[in-house]
């Protein structure tokens, strides 16, 4: 007989599991009860003693003696799929996050930047290697700074899988951040698929809307194979992915001379900025709002994937340390 899990308690548990699976290594009820605090969640040590026995019965976890609880797979399973009402708005809300944790000083050149991670097969990274020189060398990418990893070492705290090597590319958002913090509110409203013709933005033929969505729209058109950004690298016609924001007309200013001492240190990503209340590239723009295009930190990913290698992206993963970025030609 099945067993209605009570929504609340079902939040709980998917709290946890996201708890454990942030962790490299098993963690005991008071740590989980500590980290659950940045989750919003309130639950004592005791209560969350309880829930792992619950969850150690249902195969989610599995005890480790004193060291705690490992997540399992189908634990992992779970939380990929449980309560997808909560995850509506899910890539909006990242994307806000990642935009606080953004810290980077314009002036020092120092400081966290957002970035995407992706993971290759070992045998054919340097084959990728060779395809996403034609998108860097057409600047289809937010920034040349990239950081790599290789298999056991750790990126951004994430330990690279046995047979995989990683590649951490800087995310559009590193704008959201920048702008955030010269105090320009900035609205970020869909990822897409966007057609280039004679190497300039046409109009975008795909979009998903950030807030209605539980998944990462680049990640979703790189899966479906639906970018030519290695064609539009080499003839300036292609599909590739980018990016939807408005700005507040007033604060236009500010925002330009921000996006021009940002990409002084090597990032940025701006396709282009429109007029006031003025559609760009056929999508409409709010009254008194400036629309901007950024490119997607992926391009050059995608661009792989398009020559048939399997890489494995989590798009607008994390923020790591400008310094340790090094610039793709170094590889």
């Amino acid at each position: 007989m099945l067993v209605q899990v009570p929504q609340e308690v079902e939040r709980k548990v998917i709290a946890i599991l996201k708890v454990l699976r942030e962790s490299n290594e098993p963690l005991g009820a008071r740590v989980i009860s500590q980290r659950l605090k940045g989750h919003g969640i309130e639950l004592s040590e005791r209560a969350v003693r309880y829930h792992l026995k619950l969850m150690d019965e249902r195969g989610f976890t599995q005890s480790v003696g004193r060291n705690g609880r490992l997540i399992m797979q189908p634990g992992l399973e779970e939380l990929e799929s449980a309560l997808v009402s909560d995850k509506v708005g899910f890539v909006a809300s990242k994307i806000e996050l990642l935009a606080y944790q953004t810290d980077f000083d314009l002036h020092k050149h120092q400081g966290k930047v957002p970035v995407n991670i992706s993971f290759f097969p070992e045998g054919q990274f340097r084959e990728a290697i060779e395809v996403m020189k034609e998108v860097f060398r057409a600047g289809i990418c937010v920034s040349e700074l990239v950081a790599v990893a290789q298999p056991g070492e750790k990126i951004a705290e994430k330990i690279v899988p046995h047979g995989k090597v990683a590649l951490a590319t800087v995310c559009s958002i590193i704008i959201n951040g920048t702008l955030l913090k010269a105090g320009v509110p900035l609205d970020s409203k869909f990822g897409g698929i966007l057609q280039l013709k004679n190497h300039r933005p046409l109009r975008f033929v795909e979009l998903i809307r950030y807030s209605g969505s539980s998944l990462d729209p680049s990640e979703i058109f790189i899966t479906s194979k639906m970018t030519s950004v290695t064609r539009a690298a080499r003839e300036g016609e292609g599909r590739i992915l980018a990016n939807f924001r408005e700005i507040p007309a007033l604060s236009q200013t500010p925002a330009e001379k921000t996006i021009a001492t940002l990409k002084e240190a090597g990032l940025g990503g701006l396709i282009m900025m429109g007029e006031v209340s003025k559609p760009v590239c056929e999508v409409p723009v709010e009254v008194n709002k400036i629309g901007m295009i950024l490119v997607g930190g992926l391009n050059p990913v995608a661009a792989a994937v398009e020559s048939g290698i399997d890489v494995e992206n989590h798009a607008m993963s994390t923020v790591v340390e400008y310094r340790d970025l090094i610039k793709f030609w170094d590889l």
